[in-house]
């Protein structure tokens, strides 16, 4: 009788309880993270202790780059549980990523909170690919003078090649281009290639190319790409490298072409870019009408251009 008659008066509360919660991570997953928030600020309300909560409010804070906020949330995390990895990692990071928006003297002060948390991750989950990379890039870009080391940079890039060797080439690739071997940067990027053969990998060797003044190159690393992964956004890629450095220029000319017709929204890339770089490639060739065709095609579709009005006063003193 007594479970009936609490049932019958706090059932209907705590139903609408979980469905706060519920619809909190619903919206949480769509990336609905303003609508998910006011969910779980409810539910933390009257579930204080409810660690998963706890965890999505960080996690909308640091998506708003609020690390104040999301350093808070960890911060209970790892205090309510010091064995779970992942709250390390993610007070850690936050408090990384707030060190960068703040004076360098300040900053200092967070180094050695961020190299305990992320080294405890490390400790605790064997596994935890994330805070390996975080820990590369921590004592790669860190002055040696205040903790930073190749060789401790090298050590997790190792680790994470027992776990991932596709990671691994990639960590070690990076390693070589920060400090500028670019010669070993490719060899590792080559690798992750061969070993994985993900968009990323292509990604990062193409990048090194370009950054290194190696069009060619570039335009040949992502024409390879777009074999294996028929992604319309590398046929931007390819006529934005064409367009730029005046290279190929019926290859970026199908390209171009082919991404506009293939767009859609998840591509990254607004179509009036495509349209500013045809008028770049037919200025390259010297076809002045062809040029003034795309570039008011780019500046109808966006008039607040601004790369786009420049581009068609070049293309008009032709």
């Amino acid at each position: 009788m007594r479970k009936l008659l609490f049932l019958f008066l706090f059932g209907p509360f705590l139903l609408v309880a979980q469905n706060t919660f519920d619809r909190g991570e619903a919206y949480f997953k769509a990336e609905r993270f303003n609508d998910a928030k006011p969910m779980f600020e409810y539910y933390l309300k009257e579930h204080p202790n409810h660690l998963k909560t706890t965890e999505y409010l960080g996690d909308i804070a640091g998506h708003k780059k609020d690390w104040d906020t999301a350093m808070e949330y960890y911060k209970t995390l790892v205090d309510s549980d010091e064995n779970n990895a992942n709250y390390h990692f993610k007070y850690g990071g936050a408090m990384g990523m707030k060190a960068l928006e703040i004076s360098k003297l300040r900053a200092v002060t967070y180094i050695g909170d961020i190299k305990y948390h992320f080294e405890k991750a490390a400790k605790l989950d064997p596994n935890h690919i994330e805070v390996r990379w975080a820990l590369v890039e921590f004592y790669i870009q860190l002055p040696g003078i205040i903790g930073g080391s190749e060789r401790k940079a090298l050590d997790y890039a190792n680790e994470l090649s027992k776990i991932s060797p596709v990671d691994g080439y990639l960590a070690k690739g990076y390693i070589a281009e920060y400090n500028d071997r670019s010669n070993d940067a490719e060899r590792y990027y080559r690798q992750a290639i061969n070993v994985g053969g993900s968009p990323h990998t292509y990604d990062k060797l193409s990048n090194l190319y370009e950054k290194n003044n190696q069009p060619q190159k570039a335009i040949n690393t992502n024409a390879q790409s777009l074999k294996v992964h028929k992604r319309n956004q590398l046929n931007y890629q390819i006529g934005k490298i064409s367009a730029q450095y005046d290279l190929d220029a019926q290859l970026g000319i199908d390209c171009l072409q082919t991404y506009i017709k293939n767009h859609s929204a998840k591509d990254g890339v607004p179509k009036d870019w495509a349209y500013f770089r045809l008028a770049q490639i037919y200025k390259n060739l010297g076809n002045k009408q062809e040029a003034l065709s795309w570039i008011n095609k780019a500046l109808s579709s966006r008039p607040s251009f601004e790369e786009a009005k420049k581009e068609k006063k070049i293309i008009e003193a032709l």
